[in-house]
């Protein structure tokens, strides 16, 4: 089973606007404004839709039949081991056409008590074009706090409450679960995160959406902010939290790595012609330049920047080699059985 190179997968009329930053990474025609997602390697659907967000391979099979047709070639015998028919994984690229709103993500075991889902929502985001970020309260607050503040839509006092920080391409940020958050207008990253589209929102003021309706996972916010961490975080905590990405090293802090992995390669800036991936269910993004790729199933590609590839356990290692650079994010390492 080999490699597959997917396209853009971009979910229409979303409530935020961007989409431009996607097309010319790309180098493809602009898709329109509000297609800010685009849904790489995609098990998982948007949110209320039953097939919106899925990806397709090139014969039209959606992915996640695959998977299911066939999982230890995908994922892996001790992958389906211990997760079953389940990838643990989603990677997005993101356009922030527009500041994001304010909004947090539940951690699996409200989501699984709350929702009967298997997965809460912890991401991380690698930073293709800088901007700014709200990451984490600089205090402590109540949740009675944050429904005045939600109730009120008082944007500015909300964002207030967060550490505002600068990031620049090749920086990551890794937004555990429950953090409140928003990207800042122009910012393009590349996300991985865990396979569900649950969101609580703080704000949807001057957004296209009714937040007091679709805001809180339907569960209405006396019980959707119980999932929001309410702790403050100090300076230094923010700074654990975002790092600059090494080269051919992880890119994010250890306790992410129970919900996704992730690295960074460039297989000309070193001594080595070529750079050698374990076997594995993969994702690769192209960051820069281009990149050859070969399998030790027979698959060879040259990659463009702007490409996407899905990765079956069962194409075994890669080797890279170019003058390019790429990203590899990958589900977590199986620790035993556990379903």
């Amino acid at each position: 089973m080999d490699p597959v190179v997917l396209p853009a997968n971009q979910p229409a009329d979303r409530f935020y606007r961007g989409g431009a930053a996607i097309s010319a990474f790309r180098g493809a025609a602009a898709a329109g404004d509000r297609v800010p997602e685009d849904w790489v390697a995609s098990t998982t659907t948007v949110a209320g839709h039953a097939h919106l967000g899925l990806s397709h391979l090139p014969d039209g099979t959606l992915l996640r039949d695959a998977m299911v047709q066939d999982p230890v070639a995908w994922l892996g015998r001790e992958h389906v081991s211990c997760y079953g028919v389940d990838s643990k994984l989603l990677v997005k690229l993101l356009d922030a056409g527009e500041r994001l709103p304010v909004h947090a993500h539940p951690a699996t075991e409200f989501a699984h008590r709350h929702l009967g889902r298997a997965h809460g929502k912890a991401e991380a985001w690698f930073i293709l074009a800088g901007g700014e970020v709200y990451l984490g309260l600089t205090r402590d607050v109540t949740v009675g706090e944050l429904r005045a503040l939600v109730d009120d839509q008082d944007v500015e006092r909300l964002l207030s409450m967060l550490h505002r920080r600068e990031v620049a391409a090749g920086d990551t940020v890794y937004v555990p679960p429950g953090t409140l958050h928003a990207i800042g207008a122009a910012t393009f990253l590349v996300e991985v995160q865990e396979p569900e589209d649950l969101s609580i929102l703080l704000e949807w003021r001057d957004f296209a959406i009714d937040g007091r309706l679709e805001g809180h996972l339907g569960l209405g916010f006396d019980t959707a902010l119980g999932a929001v961490d309410i702790r403050g975080r100090s300076a230094d905590e923010i700074s654990r939290l975002i790092m600059s990405a090494p080269i051919g090293q992880a890119l994010l802090p250890p306790d992410s790595e129970q919900y996704f992995r992730a690295s960074r390669h460039s297989p000309g800036s070193g001594s080595a012609a070529s750079v050698d991936l374990e076997a594995g269910f993969c994702v690769l993004v192209v960051t820069e330049g281009g990149v050859d790729v070969g399998s030790e199933s027979g698959w060879s590609a040259a990659l463009v920047h702007g490409s996407t590839v899905v990765v079956p356990h069962a194409a075994g290692r890669l080797s890279v080699s170019g003058s390019g650079e790429l990203i590899v994010l990958r589900p977590p390492t199986p620790v035993g059985p556990t379903r």
